[in-house]
């Protein structure tokens, strides 16, 4: 179970116990202890797509240089993507260079000089290492991620970049829209039940729509790669119903600012 941090700067940000037994700094952040002023109160990450109420960048450059250090990573370079909600994997060696604008939605990399970042309002953060702290990757996994596959295809670059397999990879499921608040039409009910089967994690209403347990379909299809059982980590926590702790884009209809995903490699 991740457990909740209170930095002494002020910044409260989620950890993971087997991340951090395996030495690599990393947080999923909240909306607590940043410079924002509301609607983005206050530890604003990223402005809100097609909306004309604007955060200023200096804010959040100032937000990502807090949560960095609350994450113990000040001194590593900020990478992130262009999220598209999709199944891309970006792998980044030592020394590679990366334009932050790059499409995808997951970071695979074991350049120690780097964080990795991945931004949310109500997806899943997925955090992923080696039992060496050597190969790490951050995810960002909305509904369409997760029908993508965007969490096993990170995995299968793991595999590739560093010959690290399912077993020996680390995995924390953050902070997101929970099974009760994620309410969708019937064609994303279908969409998860022709891939996770008549067991699918959803639950229909009379009306034809209903919900979806994103986080749990993403555990399911982690332990499905090879992630062991005891070397996942997860949280109750409920982007939509937890609100003095996180941004909603569902629940604040779409004027809400973004928490993050760090990693950086030990």
């Amino acid at each position: 179970m991740l457990e909740r941090v209170l930095s002494p700067e002020g910044v409260v940000t989620y950890v993971s116990p087997l991340l951090r037994k395996v030495g690599v700094p990393h947080a999923f952040s909240t909306r607590i202890g940043g410079v924002s002023p509301p609607p983005f109160d206050s530890l604003n990450l990223g402005n809100p797509n097609g909306c004309h109420i604007q955060d200023q960048s200096a804010r959040i450059r100032e937000n990502y240089r807090l949560l960095q250090r609350a994450a113990g990573c000040a001194d590593r370079h900020l990478t992130y993507l262009h999220q598209v909600h999709g199944g891309g994997v970006i792998t980044l060696r030592v020394r590679q260079s990366h334009d932050n604008d790059t499409r995808g939605d997951a970071l695979v990399s074991d350049d120690p000089s780097r964080a990795l970042s991945v931004r949310i309002a109500d997806c899943v953060p997925l955090l992923l290492a080696s039992d060496d702290g050597k190969m790490v990757a951050a995810v960002h996994a909305g509904w369409r991620g997760v029908i993508a596959g965007v969490a096993v295809n990170a995995i299968g670059q793991m595999n590739h970049l560093g010959d690290v397999p399912a077993e020996r990879i680390v995995a924390a499921i953050g902070p997101s829209i929970g099974f009760d608040s994620f309410e969708v039409g019937p064609e994303v009910i279908e969409a998860f039940v022709a891939a996770f089967g008549p067991d699918a994690p959803v639950r229909r209403r009379d009306d034809g729509k209903g919900y979806v347990n994103l986080a749990e379909a993403l555990r399911r299809q982690l332990r499905a790669a090879g992630i062991r059982a005891e070397l996942l980590d997860w949280t109750d926590r409920c982007t939509f119903r937890d609100a003095n702790e996180f941004y909603s884009h569902r629940r604040d209809q779409g004027v809400a600012g973004r928490m993050a995903a760090l990693i950086a490699a030990a």
